[in-house]
């Protein structure tokens, strides 16, 4: 869904406030090079509820929040001010619990509500090979095993051990195992706050969102 004026925006009850997110907004739209206009369309608000929102003279919805936030390239935690102090910046192996949707299984392999999200990723033979996903964001894997079917487009790419992709997640896009033991990868990206059970699991060709 896309915010829009019409939305609710506050975020809590009358007198909840949150003194760090107007002057974060306008710094983080700074170091982004865009303007107020240029902002505020790629989120889908109006310019100048973006610069009440910048002001501090209105607070933003959950969705205004997630929108903005895909717009600068970083997190909703980072747009509230919340320290990430407490990250780990190592994986271990051991901790790596895997996780199973849509046939395919994964493992954390990096800090959960960063920018970027890495994973390790195991896709059974056969398993959603005809699923089109279109979604924001950039994906970058690199087969460890076996071989892979990747469709960008109109073109099919086949990847074996030590290749990489890297493309533009709203590119249409299909993942397919080549070999009948499955194909396993690194995998990272960018489409910011997702739940592991959601990755590269978009829409069907003709289903809407």
């Amino acid at each position: 869904m896309t915010p829009s004026d019409a939305e609710p925006d506050e975020v809590g009850g009358e007198g909840d406030v949150l003194p760090a997110v107007a002057p974060r907004l306008r710094s983080l739209r700074r170091l982004a090079g865009l303007t107020l206009e240029a902002a505020a369309r790629a989120a889908g608000l109006s310019p100048a509820h973006l610069s009440r929102l910048e002001t501090g003279r209105r607070q933003p919805s959950l969705p205004m929040l997630l929108a903005l936030a895909r717009v600068y390239g970083t997190t909703v935690s980072d747009l509230l001010g919340e320290t990430a102090a407490d990250r780990d910046a190592v994986v271990r192996a051991d901790d790596m619990e895997p996780t199973r949707a849509g046939g395919w299984t994964y493992w954390q392999a990096g800090a959960s509500g960063r920018g970027m999200q890495a994973l390790r990723v195991h896709v059974p033979h056969g398993s959603q090979g005809d699923i089109v996903r279109v979604h924001p964001g950039e994906e970058w894997l690199h087969v460890l095993r076996g071989r892979l079917v990747l469709r960008l487009g109109d073109a099919t790419h086949r990847l074996g051990p030590g290749d990489s992709a890297h493309f533009d997640s709203l590119t249409p896009h299909r993942i397919a195992a080549g070999d009948p033991d499955g194909v396993d990868l690194l995998f990272v990206h960018t489409l910011l706050q997702s739940p592991t059970a959601a990755l590269c699991l978009g829409p069907t060709p003709g289903e809407t969102s």
